[in-house]
């Protein structure tokens, strides 16, 4: 059939794909909608993703959109970290110089670690915040250029990518919120064994909702007819067609391939196997030109042609020759540039690669590496030191492997590729060991340091490893550079290798980091101030901050301050003094602390301390909270989420935008808190930063009502936290939400168990803003149990507010906003005693009023109402005072006390809506009589939709009766209470009878609540 015939490299019409097409035409649309859009093409070598991006691309070209491509590589095939971004700016330069330009103004020299031709970055950026910058750079071009038209962004070959280029994606597909922009990655399926770099990327987005999935399955049988049709030219007869599909399984390349071989071999019988096909094509070829192919396949993804004129050796006239065979046979394709080769497919390159010797292998990359040595200017200035230290290192050529592989390291750190660096430097310290220090070329360069030793190699592997997130690999080191150092007697590293452990100890969740410190503290205890012994004591006083807030760690601090400055380390100083001011406050110095915070603001902006911008856009929001001025913190906290986007600090924005959530629900603003709260998550990359962003969504679900939710979220937050590093700040308002948490699920004894273990753990000094809600929270349950059970002595409640008692006494008031906590406390204390009285309420209101908490002042007015009705006081005072509070909840969105502001109208007949009160009974049996059998006001129930006989169910229920007892009072069988008490759970949103009947407590249906 196929004698004869001319064959088309590939098909001249698209085949098939009808429903992969659809969907990312359908992407298209809602990226033009504004919305960012990401696509991931998944199947297996040789199925046709590309062909079916291009032809998408090809027509989203033709209606206006921008496309720009980048492509991974093998980085042992000559490859950089970040080049598929390199190759797509670079696609997005190919555009006239007017139509880019002005989206690029601004980004030169900043984006400059990606593409090299911009220049190098003078730029001084911390380490551990250098990616997160970048990543965040180049998220805002594409959502400038993509602003108005749409931009499509293709990323081929993703098993590929590098780790660097992984976690931009990764970064890209997470906070990209605005543009008409659609991003496009393909993989090879078939490629990703169990422990592939690929897939938690692929399992974090599949979390993504954003993110949508095309597989690209093999041809049917009447798709590859169709295929063979379009390459041949003619109607191919059934047989072949048979032939050819069983021999492809459908494969969109093999079809190809097997077209062809049948074409040169006239139909001889072929290996089964996919290599043995593919290597029949290139042995049927002339010697010359398999040599060539053999020489294109060694040299990397792509070989320049003046290299492979320097390495080939066949006259240029016959490698020109040779080179036109193999382009003819479909073997090698020119690059898109035209000034080198590549293989038409990788599997070409595999087949071919791995038909060298490795005595081949050798040769070849060593003349490679001579004729680049030779000629720098053979390769791309970006890729020229990771390919040389590529082709060195597999020539066998130690010596030369080791400069080339420290100079590739270099670069990759200036393009914050951490992994890649990380992974140079271990290859380093492997081929260090083998290299003589007198074997190693001199420095040419005046004042160049000299090569590194293998404690300088550790110590960079163990910050660039760390900085990559394998921080049990970056552990292991640190650990081999203590000892190397101390063996040393080298007490300055000895003591920074400490510091790392100690940092790293504490992100793993392996303890709390003292023992570390310690270690390093003891070190240069006795040193002269210098920069590193400032930065030992800085690690000290944040530890304490964070652990042991007091006046040891605030003299730790000042020491820290005082060290830097006489070091003239403004940077290190920074850092310092954020911490001191940290600490300041913890001990009541708000204003100074403040002031302080504030001026450091201003020196890192002057200096453009990026790393001390993020401390204090963190810790400044966070003091004004604590000292009560939620407003102030919220326009610091906004402040700081700018200077986190434009400096790409995007773990550091997470824990902003946590205490800006904190700061928001404080003002009442309940919804914007979620709001921000749902942001931090998305870019929350840190272990703790995703607790805290948990911790907050527990607080607001909680404070909505919301308890499943909250049950989610607070279960969470404490797996993230860990037990291993126990921080107060971690500890105390999980511990007030559990409280919370099981008192509304009527588990009295298990709220009691988690306060008493809480209360073991102590409130240390500065922790006020954590320790007054959670004593706040017991004395409500308290109160409430309480209310539930009647005026009996319980000696177990006596205890709890005994220790209530002996707290407070400790926590100290340290701002106008606590003191109105404190006597919130003492009242709710007083309550649980049944001694509080309306003067104690009022107290209480008239405290918050003014102070930005509009919760606690309706939680105050509630109980002031409560205790007027109950000393059968001012009735009409007690309705101005529940209509006030209802308001408030009712903006709140705060489902539990508007429940029990419900409750309570209904038991006193005070309507809400008019803030009126009803004819007071004339005695007090008739009152507690109509609380007892009246049905509650309609507003109390009607929200969750209960039908008048299962109010009647929930109220028996709350009184502990089984089904078979609900259906003798209600004269219906037990299985019918069954079915209506699963639909009141239903509705309610509940999952047990307990939480059903500690709501219908607060609804005020039970018959054991008292009035008023």
């Amino acid at each position: 059939m196929l004698d004869g015939m001319t064959s088309a490299p590939v098909s001249s019409r698209f085949v098939g794909r009808g429903d992969a097409l659809s969907a990312l035409a359908a992407a298209l649309r809602r990226s033009d909608q504004g919305v960012p859009q990401k696509v991931l093409i998944s199947g297996e070598a040789g199925v046709g993703k590309t062909r079916l991006v291009e032809e998408f691309a090809e027509t989203a070209r033709i209606q206006g959109a921008w496309v720009a491509v980048g492509e991974c590589i093998e980085i042992e095939a000559g490859g950089l970290p970040l080049q598929a971004f390199t190759t797509l700016l670079r696609s997005l330069l190919s555009r006239s110089t007017e139509e880019v330009a002005p989206f690029l103004e601004g980004f030169e020299e900043e984006l400059s670690g990606i593409l090299p031709e911009w220049g190098r970055s003078s730029l001084i950026t911390d380490p551990g915040e250098g990616q997160g910058r970048l990543f965040a750079l180049m998220g805002q071009l594409l959502e400038r250029l993509a602003a108005e038209r749409t931009v499509i962004v293709v990323l081929e070959d993703l098993h590929w990518a590098d780790a660097s280029t992984r976690s931009m994606l990764t970064y890209l597909f997470r906070t990209l919120r605005q543009g008409r922009l659609l991003l496009v990655a393909t993989y090879r399926s078939d490629d990703l064994h169990r422990r592939h770099p690929l897939r938690p990327f692929l399992a974090e987005s599949d979390r993504l909702r954003s993110v949508v999935r095309i597989d690209v399955p093999r041809f049917t049988r009447d798709e590859v007819r169709e295929q063979v049709r379009e390459i041949i030219s003619a109607d191919p007869e059934p047989s072949e067609i048979d032939r050819i599909f069983a021999r492809s399984d459908g494969n969109a390349f093999f079809v190809e391939e097997l077209v062809r071989a049948f074409d040169v071999n006239s139909r001889a019988d072929l290996s089964d196997s996919l290599r043995g096909l593919l290597l029949a094509r290139i042995l049927s070829l002339p010697e010359n030109v398999q040599k060539v192919v053999g020489t294109v396949a060694e040299g990397g993804a792509h070989v320049e042609y003046d290299l492979l004129r320097r390495v080939s050796p066949l006259p240029e006239y016959d490698l020109i020759e040779a080179l036109r065979v193999a382009v003819d046979a479909q073997i090698l394709w020119p690059t898109r540039d035209g000034d080198g080769y590549r293989f038409r497919h990788s599997l070409v390159r595999e087949a071919a690669d791995q038909e060298l010797l490795p005595g081949e292998r050798a040769r070849l990359n060593r003349l490679y590496a001579e004729a680049v040595s030779a000629d720098p200017s053979l390769v791309p200035a970006e890729e020229r030191t990771a390919r040389l230290a590529t082709y060195w290192y597999v020539a066998r050529d130690a010596k030369n492997a080791l400069v080339v592989t420290l100079e590739a390291a270099v670069e990759a750190r200036r393009r914050y590729a951490y992994a890649e660096q990380s992974q140079l430097l271990e290859r380093a310290m492997e081929l260090r060991e083998i290299v003589p220090p007198d074997a190693l070329p001199t420095r040419d360069h005046p004042g160049h340091p000299d090569y590194p030793d293998q404690l300088d190699l550790m110590a960079d592997a163990a910050v660039s490893t760390r900085l990559s997130g394998d921080r049990q690999r970056a552990l292991s080191i640190a650990k081999q550079g203590t000892s190397t150092a101390e063996a040393r007697a080298d007490t300055q590293r000895a003591a920074w290798f400490w510091i790392q452990r100690s940092e790293l100890v504490q992100e793993l969740g392996m303890g709390t980091g003292r023992q570390e410190l310690d270690q390093a503290h003891e070190l240069v205890r006795r040193s002269p101030p210098s920069v590193f012994h400032a930065e030992v004591l800085v690690a000290v006083a944040a530890w304490g901050a964070r652990h042991e807030p007091g006046p040891e760690s605030l003299a730790d601090a000042q020491h820290a301050v005082e060290f830097a400055r006489q070091a003239k380390a403004e940077h290190t100083e920074l850092h310092a003094r954020v911490i001191r001011a940290w600490l300041t406050a913890s001990a009541g110095g708000f204003d100074e602390s403040i002031e302080d915070l504030y001026r450091v603001r201003r020196t890192a902006q002057e200096l453009d301390s990026v790393s001390a911008l993020g401390r204090v856009s963190i810790t400044l929001p966070s003091t004004l909270e604590a000292a009560g001025r939620s407003a102030e913190a919220v326009a610091a906290g906004e402040e700081g989420i700018r200077t986190c986007r434009a400096r790409g600090l995007t773990n550091t924005e997470a824990w902003v935008r946590c205490n800006l959530s904190q700061s928001l629900a404080s003002l009442g603003q309940w919804e914007p808190s979620r709001r921000a709260a749902e942001e931090a998550a998305r870019i929350a990359n840190s272990r703790k930063a995703r607790a805290l962003v948990a911790l907050r969504l527990t607080q607001i679900a909680l404070m909505r009502g919301e308890v499943k939710e909250s049950k989610r979220q607070l279960a969470l937050a404490r797996g993230l936290f860990g037990t291993d590093d126990p921080q107060p700040q971690f500890l105390i308002t999980p511990a007030e939400v559990a409280i919370r948490i099981a008192a509304l699920e009527g588990r009295l004894a298990d709220a009691r168990a988690e306060f008493a273990r809480i209360v073991s753990v102590g409130f240390p000094a500065g922790t006020e803003q954590y320790a007054l809600p959670l004593l706040c929270a017991m004395a409500d349950v308290e109160a409430k149990a309480r209310g539930a059970s009647g005026p009996d002595a319980d000696p177990e409640r006596e205890s709890v507010l005994a220790t209530i008692r002996r707290q407070s006494a400790l926590v100290r008031p340290l701002a106008p906003v606590w003191h109105a906590y404190h006597l919130l406390l003492k009242a709710q204390v007083r309550r649980a005693e049944g001694t509080a009285n309306a003067e104690d309420w009022a107290e209480v209101a008239g405290a918050f009023a003014g102070r930005d908490r509009p919760y606690e002042q309706a939680l105050a007015r509630t109980q002031w109402a409560a205790a007027l009705l109950t000393a059968r006081a001012d009735r009409a005072a007690a309705a101005e005072q529940l209509t006030e509070a209802y308001r408030a909840a009712r903006l709140l969105g705060a489902r539990l006390l508007m429940d029990e502001l419900l409750a309570l109208a209904s038991r006193s007949r005070i309507s809400l809506d008019a803030g009126t009160a009803d004819a007071e009974p004339d005695d007090a049996a008739a009152q507690n009589s109509a609380a007892s059998t009246a049905t509650p006001d309609a507003d109390a129930t009607a929200s969750f939709g209960l039908t008048a006989r299962e109010i009647e169910v929930l109220r028996l229920l709350a009184e502990g009766n089984s089904n078979r007892r609900i259906g003798e009072e209600l004269f219906i069988s037990p299985k019918t209470a069954s079915v209506h008490v699963s639909h009141i759970l239903d509705k309610l949103g509940l999952s047990s009878r307990g939480e059903a009947a500690a709501l219908a407590h607060r609804l005020g249906l039970a018959a054991a609540e008292e009035a008023g």
